[in-house]
């Protein structure tokens, strides 16, 4: 009996170590995007028509020509389509695959790349940046402007720019084309450009010391001002790996976690695929020009270029599930396919107000994202904590880490006088999200 009780004990206890493996296993099972049908993973097909309805009805109005939309919930992608077209015959029908400029989203990429760098003990976050850059030492805050001629007044500045201040934009450094008036003609007159379509006749090196000498807008740390902040993190990028950043950006984020389509200049085989950028003029659309007018004349097809300027605040192309493979790898706590690029509490830190009490409307802003506050909360379905931005030409995304949820919007548009129609994109994703 001693003998039958002590197999049993034993047998149970394989089968409990046995059973403990294969929970591991599968626990352990890198995440990728898979497809999945929409009410197997949380969300109601029936609803998701409408999402359908409003784009066609938007195209069918004229101030669209066409859109790709996805979104991911809990690593699964539910919904990914395409819709309209990429020529003003409509001829040309857009596909899924398309690639998109998609400007200012990469910010969040060349974020990720900075703090990747500090995990490596490279520098810490409220470190000067003229310990790296001198040409950042002892600036000058814009006292007066004189917009006849573009003369100015300078005070000393309070405190030194920090890259912290750089990922929040805070630093007091603006954009030129779209940035105050006294920021467009200062930059200007200094032959800067905002990231897009610069050509091969300058320098990302060149451009960062000139911002560097230049005055900064306010006191660093004291606004939140849009601006060159992250093109500057992209050269940081570069001294502190001995890497182009797009080298960097290819062998130590888009290899490991899988974006094939994603590129500052594209190579020649998958040009074919990049989209047009479509004006809106007396409310109707017209495809642009070889150049068209961003504040001053930008190449349309810069993508399709050979460039050597490399813009960590708005020089990327790229698709939409390529982005999503970047925004799931940071809702898995920087993680995607089993290939950690970030810590988990480094992720935190990027996820959550980094600015403090200063006033970004109803939000705030994180490490290279904009954060959804309890406030903003109250003015669309996406909850506190969504980490999200855009670009200049109609792209927009976020990240639901609540949810799990992933949503991406890509248009190609300058000038588009409905704006709302991002705002309305997540008013129906959230719509048909089942309980």
């Amino acid at each position: 009996m001693k003998r039958l009780i002590l197999f049993v004990v034993v047998l149970s206890y394989s089968i409990s170590l046995i059973a403990q493996s294969a929970n591991l296993q599968v626990k352990q099972k890198p995440l990728v995007l898979q497809n999945a049908k929409p009410e197997a993973a949380g969300f109601s097909a029936e609803r998701l028509k409408r999402i359908d309805k409003n784009i066609n009805e938007w195209i069918a109005d004229g101030r669209l020509n066409g859109a790709v939309a996805l979104i991911v919930h809990d690593g699964k992608i539910v919904y990914h389509k395409a819709f309209g077209y990429d020529d003003v015959e409509k001829t040309k029908h857009i596909q899924v695959d398309n690639i998109y400029r998609i400007a200012s989203q990469t910010k969040a990429i060349t974020s990720v790349a900075i703090m990747m760098l500090y995990e490596e003990g490279k520098f810490l976050l409220d470190d000067p940046v003229s310990r790296y850059i001198p040409e950042f030492k002892n600036q000058k805050v814009l006292d007066k402007f004189n917009a006849a001629d573009s003369s100015y007044t300078t005070a000393p500045a309070k405190s030194e720019v920090t890259i912290r201040q750089l990922l929040t934009h805070t630093s007091g450094i603006s954009y030129p084309q779209i940035g105050t008036d006294a920021a467009n003609a200062i930059y200007g007159k200094a032959g800067l450009m905002a990231g897009i379509g610069v050509g091969n006749h300058r320098s990302l090196e060149q451009d960062v010391k000139t911002i560097g000498r230049l005055p900064l807008m306010h006191q660093p740390g004291e606004k939140f001002t849009y601006g060159f902040n992250t093109d500057i993190l992209g050269y940081l990028v570069e001294y502190f790996s001995g890497e182009k950043l797009d080298q960097f950006f290819k062998k130590r984020i888009f290899e490991p976690l899988g974006m094939h389509d994603t590129y500052f200049y594209l190579p020649k085989e998958k040009q074919n695929r990049l989209v047009h950028i479509f004006l809106e003029e007396n409310k109707k659309l017209k495809a642009a020009g070889d150049t068209m007018d961003f504040n001053g004349a930008v190449l349309t097809n810069y993508p399709n270029t050979n460039g050597n300027y490399f813009s960590g605040g708005g020089g990327l192309s790229s698709t939409a599930k390529d982005y999503a493979i970047f925004l799931q790898m940071m809702l898995n706590g920087g993680t995607y396919n089993g290939k950690r690029l970030l810590a988990r509490n480094t992720v935190r830190m990027m996820t959550m107000n980094q600015i403090g009490d200063l006033s970004r409307a109803a939000n705030k802003f994180g490490l290279g994202f904009q954060i959804t506050t309890e406030k903003g909360s109250s003015l669309l379905p996406t909850p506190e904590g969504v980490f999200e931005w855009g670009g200049a030409f109609s792209t927009t995304y976020w990240a639901d880490p609540k949810e799990k949820l992933i949503g991406i919007f890509y248009r190609q548009l300058w000038g588009s006088s409905i704006g709302e129609i991002a705002n309305k994109y997540k008013v129906l994703v959230y719509s048909a999200l089942n309980d």
